[in-house]
């Protein structure tokens, strides 16, 4: 058994699993605290590196692209503090982590653990049901259905349509951008028949527009996970509802990712689909939901995509 002990958390690895258990501290971000234990088997894990500084260091754990449902629904987007990937390790303790590194690397190399992409989900992600209050209303997750209750501060549009319920069959995937400074976030769920419309966070009635508390809005990242690990992996959209593009994601802890771009495949209804696109954009834009400049470069994403 190799382990570290620190103030942010503990990794421990027994030659099979590396077991990452959050700290109490209340220096540890509410989102991983919240995320809880993370148990990593030795096939998702693409490589580990202890990075040394002057007064302490910084273990890194690197997972294979589309092992965990985590790193493909946040895309490196989470902060550092937040990444259970990441250790801070202080001085005194660096010997340690370097040694528990080199038995992790000793492990991978003996085991022939490939460091390719994977084609299923090796962890498992947030168990259901999950639900999260965050700036612009509550959202829940059981398995099977997403449910958004919009709160009092939310775009009167939004709040007008009442909660909005959708079926994990008719999502495509789900968009998560965390709140910074003065940059706000937002959690979308994109469906087929919405998938190339484009309004704005505050607007769209599938997305929360995450404003408030970046503490608290980053717990939308357990909703955003849990639905994409029950989304079909990556590995099986190419040629199906997505097209894979060589474009990486932004370096996170765990591994590079891959962004799936959207492709509706032909069908007999694809005119009906677009008939029917173009009727409720139109409706948004007469109920003054859509300035005239949103209408117009909806309604030209909607043409392009079809």
């Amino acid at each position: 058994m190799a382990e570290i002990i620190q103030r942010d958390g503990t990794w421990a690895f027994d030659g099979g699993t590396v077991r990452i258990t959050p700290g109490l501290h209340r220096s540890v971000p509410l989102f991983r605290q919240t995320y809880g234990e993370v148990s990593v088997p030795l096939e998702a894990v693409a490589g580990i590196v202890f990075e040394p500084e002057r007064k302490r260091g910084r273990l890194r754990l690197r997972l294979r692209e589309g092992a965990d449902p985590l790193l493909q629904a946040t895309g490196g987007r989470l902060p550092e503090a937040a990444d259970p990937y990441r250790l801070a390790v202080t001085a005194d303790r660096c010997g340690v982590a370097e040694y528990v590194a080199e038995e992790i690397r000793r492990a991978l190399l003996l085991d022939q653990v490939p460091q390719g992409p994977t084609e299923t989900y090796l962890l498992p992600g947030p168990a259901v049901p999950v639900s999260v209050r965050s700036s612009d209303g509550t959202v829940s997750f059981d398995g099977t259905r997403v449910r958004i209750d919009w709160a009092d501060t939310s775009h009167r549009d939004k709040r007008a349509t009442g909660p909005r319920v959708i079926g994990v069959g008719d999502l495509t995937r789900v968009e998560w951008l965390p709140n910074s400074g003065a940059e706000d976030g937002f959690l979308r769920f994109v469906t087929r028949e919405a998938a190339f419309s484009r309004l704005p966070p505050e607007k769209d009635p599938y997305a929360l527009d995450l404003w408030g508390s970046a503490r608290r809005d980053l717990l939308t990242a357990l909703i955003a996970t849990a639905v994409t690990a029950r989304l079909p992996h990556p590995s099986t959209r190419t040629g199906d509802a997505y097209a894979g593009h060589g474009e990486a994601d932004p370096g996170g802890g765990g591994g590079t990712g891959r962004r799936f771009t959207e492709v509706v495949r032909p069908s007999a209804d694809r005119h009906d689909v677009l008939l029917r696109r173009l009727r409720e954009l139109g409706e948004l834009h007469r109920g003054g939901v859509l300035t005239d400049e949103e209408f117009a470069r909806t309604k030209a994403a909607v043409l392009r995509g079809f």
